[in-house]
């Protein structure tokens, strides 16, 4: 489906679009500076390795906890807005949070401020992040638009703050925080003021719809779950060690003074987001030509490429190409591992399959790997550690040609058809 104007008059669509985009706008103003706020010791907390690590496993291990209850609770509500809302208050109070309770905590009493962090981090942003990207996937497929099209507004919202989240951070880092609760309160007030979209069907019908216990259980414990469940573990698990708690403080140890890595690492990651949306929006028209496992398996490639890049290279201007190859790799990876799990399981259970699956599987191998990876660059530097997850993920990548299953293997879902010839690709709306 073209990204054309009849789609901006599409009610669901704009919705949807309208809430990715400040949800990720409150998330991405102070997410994008929250590894270097953790770390620098002039503008922020000034905390070593091993403490970030044990900071982002906690917030992982929350994250996974709140996610199960996100997906199951979801499907239940199927396209019922009671969490989207809930989420949107948390993300309204972050700047209060950040400011008044989380630094004092994390600074005199550590434990008690990462157990703190876990929780509303997780409920506001971390766990939420996959319960709006399902929810809207499944408003797609309802109401018959491109889910990429829709995903690639939150790309835009986020790549619009973090123009100026470089510039804000260094005037003072709380400003991304209090940015973050008003593009919150934003995101509550189109929940609560905009009456959602009708739903197509009778009420008996969207009623059949809902997945049982039974189903949500019997989905998560199949064989094809466990094989995408430790693909995930090997591929985006160390990727997300690697882009979040590493890559920013490295890349900005590039430049002559923090202050001016800061500037340039926020113009650069607009760039880079605002490239990302462009292929959300191409993505789709790529997957109809080559295929689900084949554009997942790209992207698998530029993950690779991207690591090992940062491995390889010191230069800044070297670097910041490199580090632009996370646009198109965000987009190989996300709508290809959406549409396998509508492909080849019960679309009816995709949030709890894609937040279990995809979201909880990389945040098991967070809660695990952050600490280690984070000694680990604590003992060797940054460059020899991106060595080490370069080729994990280089084996993930042969471990996905061979256990991922054929766009035309095991389908449970809806089917996919490929666009070879130039007409309209064949789905079974959910």
């Amino acid at each position: 489906m073209a990204l054309c104007s009849s789609t901006f008059k599409h009610h669901s669509y704009l919705q949807s679009s309208l809430t990715l985009l400040l949800f990720f706008a409150s998330w991405g103003v102070w997410w994008s500076f929250f590894q270097i706020w953790l770390t620098d010791p002039e503008s922020g907390l000034g905390l070593n390795g091993a403490q970030v690590g044990t900071i982002y496993s906690a917030n992982s291990l929350g994250t996974l906890v709140i996610m199960l209850f996100y997906g199951v609770i979801q499907d239940k509500l199927h396209i019922k807005r009671h969490l989207v809302i809930f989420a949107s208050v948390i993300m309204t109070l972050i700047g209060p949070f950040a400011i008044w309770v989380y630094r004092p905590l994390l600074e005199d009493v550590f434990f008690v401020g990462v157990f703190a962090g876990a929780i509303v981090l997780s409920a506001g942003f971390m766990a939420a992040v996959g319960l709006l990207e399902a929810f809207s996937e499944r408003l797609s497929r309802i109401y018959n638009y491109e889910y990429g099209q829709a995903r690639m507004w939150g790309s835009v919202g986020y790549a619009v703050v973090a123009l100026a989240a470089g510039f804000l951070f260094t005037v003072n880092p709380e400003l991304n925080f209090w940015f973050g609760s008003a593009f919150g309160l934003l995101c509550l007030l189109v929940q609560i003021c905009w009456k959602g979209q009708v739903m197509p069907g009778s009420t008996a019908t969207n009623a059949a719809v809902t997945p049982s216990l039974r189903e949500i259980v019997g989905g998560l414990y199949s064989p094809q779950m466990g094989a995408v469940i430790l693909f995930v573990l090997l591929s985006w698990t160390f990727y997300t060690v690697f882009d979040q708690q590493m890559f920013p403080q490295f890349y900005t140890q590039l430049f002559d003074s923090p202050e001016r890595g800061q500037q340039v690492y926020g113009v650069l990651n607009s760039i880079q987001v605002f490239l990302e949306a462009i292929m959300l929006g191409l993505v789709p028209i790529l997957m109809r030509k080559a295929g689900v496992k084949t554009t997942l398996m790209l992207g698998m490639f530029v993950m690779f490429f991207r690591i090992l890049g940062c491995a390889v290279f010191q230069d800044p201007v070297v670097i910041s190409f490199i580090k632009l190859l996370h646009a198109p790799e965000v987009a190989l990876c996300i709508l290809p591992i959406f549409r396998y799990f509508t492909l080849h399981f019960n679309p009816a259970l995709s949030a709890t399959l894609y937040m279990v699956g995809f979201q909880v599987a990389s945040q098991v191998g967070n809660i695990i790997l952050s600490p280690v990876l984070g000694a680990l660059r604590d003992d060797i530097g940054y460059q020899p550690t991106f060595y080490v997850i370069a080729g994990i993920v280089l084996v993930a990548g042969a471990y996905g040609m061979l256990i991922l299953k054929r766009d035309d293997q095991h389908v449970e879902g809806d089917p996919f058809v490929r666009d070879s010839k130039g007409g309209s690709m064949i789905e079974k709306k959910a």
